[in-house]
């Protein structure tokens, strides 16, 4: 039997936690966060909004049922770190093409196993979301302290240009699709892109740093602005972009960093969570139907309700602290959600809204 390695995480306050090593070896530095979700794993990893970020996965077992290339969100792997309690080393499904352990290593993202998961949980609800580190070289807590907190803290930090696109480009629908979409990427998932693609959309994704001139010479029906990583406060040329393409009366949607974004390209200004939330099984209130929908969450921003103008009005709420996860301006065609509708991973409840934009193009 092969020996593990060991490993060790250090946070920035300086607590520690040893386990053993899976994945790649070596030092991630980032945000620890949390993730609640029992299963989706591989979309949580390739996710671009996790970029900055090393993740501890809150159910005990991750890893049974493999990976494969299907579910994958990005062309690779954004978060930091990875964090588990067990990692199996059995991949049981018929769509597996190899064992996380090897897709881990094989994209070079160092991982820890064997750690009292809810221990490092309890202590970042009740301290916040803070820098970490995990190392399987370096085991030294004085010298990996030292390092984490000259390591680069998430607020203020720009990150949605590390992750777009270096060029516009079409994402693949029918040959009959009755609007065009131009999508913003911040960080976009994939799953939102076959959202529009399957509400008949074709779709065009520009880079982050897209002007509105070049976005309405592209004669969008609506404009999407995705997910993505990072402090929106920092995105002051997108912001005011964002406020050019409102202007123009096309219809916007939003969803998380592009909702935050539009709350502060109206005005608004937007905070850093104690610990965020991302999971698959968030609580959110519409107000204007009174239903709940469960839903999938991964932001560590949310927008100050009290800072908003009167010509925008809270849409949803997350009812497990009330923050704000949705929006909607009064005289613009334009809305937003904190959440993600595109449900990966996660349930499908607030699907309707991939709907609800396809409708507001279609009456415009």
């Amino acid at each position: 039997m092969i020996k593990a390695s060991p490993a060790i995480i250090v946070l920035e306050d300086g607590r520690s936690f040893r386990g053993t090593a899976f994945g790649s070896e070596g030092e991630a530095f980032g945000e620890m966060v949390f993730n609640t979700s029992m299963t989706g794993y591989q979309e949580i990893l390739t996710d671009p909004s996790y970029t900055g970020q090393i993740i501890c996965m809150t159910y005990p077992l991750i890893g049974n049922y493999g990976v494969n290339e299907s579910d994958v969100e990005s062309h690779r792997p954004w978060a930091q770190g990875f964090v588990v309690k067990e990692a199996s080393r059995i991949a049981s499904n018929w769509r597996s093409t190899e064992t996380l352990q090897d897709y881990l290593s094989r994209n070079s993202i160092v991982g820890i196993e064997g750690i009292d998961t809810r221990a490092l949980v309890r202590h970042i609800r009740d301290k916040g979301a803070m820098r970490a580190v995990i190392s399987t070289t370096d085991l030294d807590h004085t010298s990996l302290l030292e390092k984490v907190r000259s390591s680069p803290d998430m607020k203020g930090r720009e990150l949605a240009t590390e992750v777009t696109a270096e060029a516009s480009f079409e994402y693949p629908t029918a040959t009959n699709a009755r609007y065009h979409i131009v999508a913003y990427d911040f960080g976009v998932k994939t799953n939102s892109l076959r959202e529009f693609a399957k509400f008949g959309c074709r779709v065009t994704v520009v880079p982050a740093g897209a002007t509105a001139e070049e976005v309405i010479a592209l004669e969008p029906d609506g404009i999407f602005l995705s997910n993505g990583p990072g402090d929106p406060a920092s995105m002051t040329a997108v912001i005011e972009e964002i406020r050019k393409l409102a202007a123009s009366q096309k219809p916007i949607f939003g969803i998380c960093l592009g909702h935050q974004l539009i709350g502060q390209a109206f005005g608004g200004r937007t905070f850093k969570m104690k610990f965020g939330h991302r999971g698959g099984n968030q609580p959110i209130k519409n107000l204007a139907t009174g239903k709940v929908e469960i839903t999938s969450h991964n932001h560590g921003f949310a927008v100050d309700p009290d800072s908003l103008p009167a010509d925008v009005e809270v849409t949803h709420i997350n009812l497990n602290d009330n923050t704000v996860a949705g929006l909607r301006h009064k005289n613009l065609p334009v809305f937003s959600v904190q959440y993600h509708p595109e449900s990966a991973p996660g349930p499908h409840d607030s699907e309707y809204l991939f709907e609800q934009f396809v409708r507001m193009m279609k009456n415009k």
